[in-house]
């Protein structure tokens, strides 16, 4: 059924604040451009008005973390139906577009803009760390609006859930209030995590759904380095040496529930993220009821140079640690390992591999699905 907003001053008695059409629907595209977090979802933009070889132009072109690209396309005086297929049809587009074409998009924008960074630095500078070498490799389609048709929203929902087609919808409403505008927002498919690898990828339309909570953690033991006992007795996860290794680390949010594993050994525990990830010089955690800085906590890892000697090449070396509460851990020694079990060489990345999931938490006796809650 079509969703329906409601917003209420409560000074005193509750009093409806009276929802009225946007002024202008070119100045929803402004404020998103403008603050791109209005999204809900991290977002670099690369394009505004982006044409196409088809004679219609993208309302507006993002990036993730990961590189997936986001299409956003804005009602505006269309019909429902219209506006979807229209998305579909960009959708058709955007799957092609290559490494190349992508960074030519982003100058194009970025001229436009006044801005000198090439694409590199504006993902390095929203995100922490160099885009991934492969771009694009998956997608997602919104469509942005004050309403839609019932009719509309069980299509939309067919083809998400049926189909896995990346596609939703993001609905705004505009109130003003005493001389003050406020935007609400909801989408119409809850954390649908619905990008998908362009046709024909490989692994297309076999990735397992996310559960929204699950994270993957590598913690990359080894002799002269970071150390596990140190992780499991003062509560964190941490990687560095490099961006590659620190970006996905500093990616964890507050509240994931993160899967730990030691490369070549197994998972060795499982715990919830309690703090913002923080670099090794400057992290405080929580040891005997009293915060201290971990770098003055008796430890018996090394974890990487600091002052100066972090930077090589102008490259960030810092390690990266991440404060979490352990729900359950064990030593190295007592690491679970079955053939079939998630890994890989990310320092951290969205955990969808059911049996692992499954596997972990029931031999570690913790609570399975946490994202379902």
């Amino acid at each position: 059924m079509p969703l329906e907003f409601g917003l209420w001053r409560v000074d005193d008695k509750p009093t409806r604040v009276t929802t009225t059409p946007m002024p202008l629907e070119s100045r929803l595209e402004e404020l998103i451009e403008a603050d791109p977090g209005i999204l809900g979802t991290p977002l670099l933009l690369i394009g505004r008005q982006v044409p196409t070889p088809y004679g219609k132009v993208v309302d507006l072109l993002g990036m993730d973390a990961e590189g997936s690209l986001h299409v956003l396309e804005l009602k505006r005086d269309r019909t429902p139906r219209d506006v979807v297929a229209q998305v579909l049809d960009y959708g058709s587009w955007v799957q092609e577009l290559t490494n190349e074409q992508i960074r030519e998009v982003y100058g194009a924008y970025a001229r436009r803009r006044g801005l000198a960074e090439e694409l590199d630095e504006a993902f390095a500078l929203k995100f922490g760390g160099g885009p991934p070498d492969t771009l694009n490799s998956s997608h997602s389609l919104t469509v942005v609006a004050s309403e839609l048709d019932a009719a509309t929203e069980r299509i939309v929902g067919y083809l998400a859930s049926g189909f896995r087609v990346p596609v939703n919808v993001l609905f705004f409403r505009y109130f003003e209030d005493e001389g003050r505008s406020y935007l609400a927002r909801t989408w119409l498919i809850d954390d649908p995590d619905t990008a998908v690898p362009p046709a024909g990828a490989k692994g297309s339309g076999r990735q397992e759904p996310w559960n929204g909570a699950d994270w993957y953690v590598s913690f990359g033991e080894e002799a002269g380095g970071r150390s596990w006992r140190d992780a499991l007795r003062y509560g964190f996860v941490s990687a560095g040496g490099g961006e590659w290794f620190s970006r996905t680390i500093r990616s964890l949010p507050l509240g994931a529930r993160v899967f730990t594993h030691i490369p070549k050994a197994g998972y060795v525990g499982v715990g919830t993220v309690i703090g913002e990830p923080q670099p090794f010089d400057e992290a405080v955690l929580t040891a005997d009821g009293e915060k201290r800085r971990i770098a003055d906590l008796p430890l018996v890892g090394f974890y990487g140079p600091a002052g100066e000697g972090a930077q090589k090449g102008g490259e960030d070396r810092r390690e990266w640690i991440v404060p979490v509460t352990w729900e359950h851990a064990v030593p190295r020694e007592e690491a679970l390992w079955r053939a079939g079990f998630f890994a890989n060489q990310n320092s951290a990345c969205k955990l969808r591999a059911r049996f692992t999931i499954e596997e972990v938490s029931r031999h570690f006796g913790v609570l399975e699905d946490a994202g379902d809650g």
